[in-house]
């Protein structure tokens, strides 16, 4: 039987390539002809005032939803039956009637990973995340931080070259957001490339290697992360930082 590494692409997932993207909803323009590229390494944190299109864009560069105009571009294509290379977060996990471990365990199933490598591959992620003491709990009576290293653990397991996150600390309280970041940071450390969505200007200084700055549904400035909070080159970007857009 194939490894599950030799069943993966050649190929890296990366670079993503965002061409002259747009997205309407009820007529207006969410998305409006951003184009970039994401390359694996750096953090990618993504800011903005409220409307500016941030989850709408991370949504299109996971593939839940498709651009009205424009292209989303990885490297090389996922195959079809095989562990997805990539995952997404959201800010309120979704989860299974099932017990931790057996959340986990599912989305390994999903993925067509072997039965025998399940559980110990399981386990072995609710380790990282700091659950393993909490495997055979139902997912649903664990706390709001702890459902969110379920979801976490739940991505990780699955070993992914790019991790999407939308807010993922965003109704947290300071401890159990301090733990979600120690997560991704470890991720990261393994070799995840990290695009995170955040309104919090602290994590943000504190997680990102660079930023990408959206306003009205463009990327208005893209900049590494020490520069961007030190000495921002555009003025919308300014007085977002003063907080004089809305949040």
């Amino acid at each position: 039987m194939k490894s599950e590494l030799a069943m993966r692409e050649s190929k890296d997932l990366l670079p993503l390539r965002l061409e002259n993207i747009v997205f309407v909803a009820g007529g207006r323009r969410i998305i409006d002809g951003i184009s970039l590229v994401l390359d694996a390494g750096a953090r990618t944190l993504i800011v903005g005032p409220n409307g500016a299109g941030k989850s709408v864009l991370l949504r299109l560069c996971h593939g839940l939803l498709e651009p009205t105009a424009g292209a989303v571009r990885w490297n090389s294509a996922e195959t079809p039956g095989c562990a997805r290379r990539q995952a997404m977060v959201f800010q309120r996990p979704i989860l299974l009637r099932r017990s931790a471990v057996g959340n986990v365990s599912y989305a390994l199933k999903l993925a067509r990973i072997p039965r025998v490598q399940r559980i110990a591959r399981a386990r072995d992620a609710l380790r990282k995340v700091g659950l393993e003491a909490a495997a055979a709990y139902p997912a649903r009576v664990l706390s709001g931080g702890e459902q969110q290293r379920l979801a976490l653990a739940r991505a990780w397991s699955l070993r992914p070259e790019v991790l999407f996150l939308d807010e993922p600390t965003a109704s947290l309280d300071p401890r159990a957001a301090q733990e979600i970041e120690n997560v991704i940071a470890a991720m990261h450390a393994a070799g995840t490339k990290i695009v995170m969505v955040t309104h919090n200007l602290g994590q943000a200084r504190r997680m990102a290697d660079e930023i990408l700055f959206l306003h009205q549904g463009k990327l208005v400035e893209r900049a590494d992360a020490g520069r961007f909070f030190k000495d921002p080159a555009s003025p919308e970007a300014a007085r977002f930082l003063e907080g004089e857009l809305p949040w």
